[in-house]
């Protein structure tokens, strides 16, 4: 807020009066996100007055939003213009800005690393095949693109693929203190894999006990949030394997999670295996984030022609049987393969895309979830008047 706003005291009781109805209408609007208004959120709105002809808005929410400013901009003026359409603010410019602020997950005891880590988000699968580590590389970099610090650790001990994915093929992470691994910096992303350790064509031909150590090590010797500003990340994204095995326990055990999403495709079986998962982190009391469904439709690249090869509304139906939400629905398209095996993701590759777009709105999805189950208090949003 600027320095030259007048106290909302000096103003007139009508003034007063309409600024209080801007600020309602502003609590009334829904958020994208949440499907919920801001008026049910912890979201914080600021209203001011320069005392002449310019209301100073903005809306404050607990994910990364950096991308919907011109949206939520739109979205605020459209609801305001009647308020302001007679009144002693009538002619006033209304200036809008949005903000976000990620609350930390209480995550109690913790090695001193994971400490820097606000939230830790598993992406995980029933079965393979379904597009979980593609989908998990690009909701990390969404992430990213909408302003949050992010750190991607690969939990695929047995198939690790991130090195590919960011095309960091050959790098070793930098060691200090003998004990401690500096995260590999890929494409805006703080980066941890056993691919980064082991050498390209050796395999990690370890039994439960091994594969569940090696990870907990990368999770608890890396220090993440080394090379960012505050030396915080706001999520560490964890690609697992598929299936519902000894990985998936020990990361559940070990450390709180903020919540699971599920990647599955509209296929029955891969749902039938997806639910399996959701029942998995359930048991463990990991709070399932969501569904996202993959390769949900084809469109022919030469003709246009849009078919649901897998099938159509199982996601939709899970989401509804098992009490959580559709995340999103993403395409069975031919680039998303390309970019991600060439070492630069959709998310990266073509940031302004259409794809690109579909995985920002699963990010903040999946984050504004988070935000709900870290900080959502009953009663109205915190309205500044100014």
């Amino acid at each position: 807020m600027n320095d030259d706003h007048q106290d909302h005291e000096d103003f007139s009781p009508e003034v007063t009066e309409q600024l209080e109805q801007v600020a309602a209408a502003i609590g009334a609007l829904e958020d994208p996100a949440t499907a919920l208004p801001l008026d049910a959120l912890d979201a914080d709105i600021e209203v001011g007055f320069d005392g002449d002809k310019t209301i100073f808005t903005s809306v404050t929410l607990g994910y990364p939003c950096a991308s919907q400013q011109q949206a939520w901009a739109e979205r605020v003026r459209a609801v305001c213009a009647p308020v302001l359409a007679g009144g002693p603010l009538a002619g006033s410019t209304l200036n809008f800005d949005l903000f976000f602020d990620i609350p930390r997950t209480d995550v109690g005891e913790v090695p001193e690393p994971l400490k820097a880590v606000k939230h830790i988000i598993a992406v995980a699968s029933g079965k393979g095949g379904v597009g979980k580590s593609t989908t998990a590389v690009n909701l990390a970099l969404a992430l990213a693109a909408e302003g949050a610090a992010v750190g991607l650790l690969d939990a695929d001990i047995y198939g690790p693929s991130l090195p590919t994915m960011l095309g960091t093929e050959g790098t070793r992470p930098e060691v200090k203190g003998g004990k401690f691994f500096v995260p590999v910096p890929a494409q805006g992303l703080q980066t941890m894999s056993l691919g980064y350790l082991l050498t390209e064509d050796t395999p990690a031909v370890w039994r439960g006990p091994m594969a569940s150590g090696a990870l907990n090590q990368m999770m608890t010797q890396t220090l993440w949030g080394e090379s960012t500003e505050d030396g915080e990340l706001d999520y560490l994204i964890v690609d697992m394997p598929p299936g519902t095995g000894d990985i998936q326990l020990t990361l559940s055990q070990k450390v709180v999670l903020a919540g699971a999403v599920i990647v599955t495709t509209p296929q029955d079986l891969a749902l039938v295996d997806a639910i399996k998962g959701v029942e998995m982190f359930r048991k463990v009391s990991v709070p399932v984030l969501g569904i996202v469904e993959n390769m949900a439709l084809h469109t022919c690249s030469k003709c246009g022609h849009q078919e649901p090869i897998f099938g159509a509304g199982g996601g939709e139906k899970m989401a509804a049987d098992y009490d959580t939400r559709l995340l999103g629905q993403l395409p069975l398209a031919m680039s998303i393969r390309q970019q991600t095996d060439g070492g630069k993701p959709t998310v990266a590759a073509e940031p302004e895309g259409a794809v690109a777009a579909l995985y920002k709105q699963v990010a903040r999805a999946a984050a504004a979830q988070v935000w709900l189950a870290a900080d959502l208090e009953e009663g109205l949003p915190e309205i500044d008047m100014e």
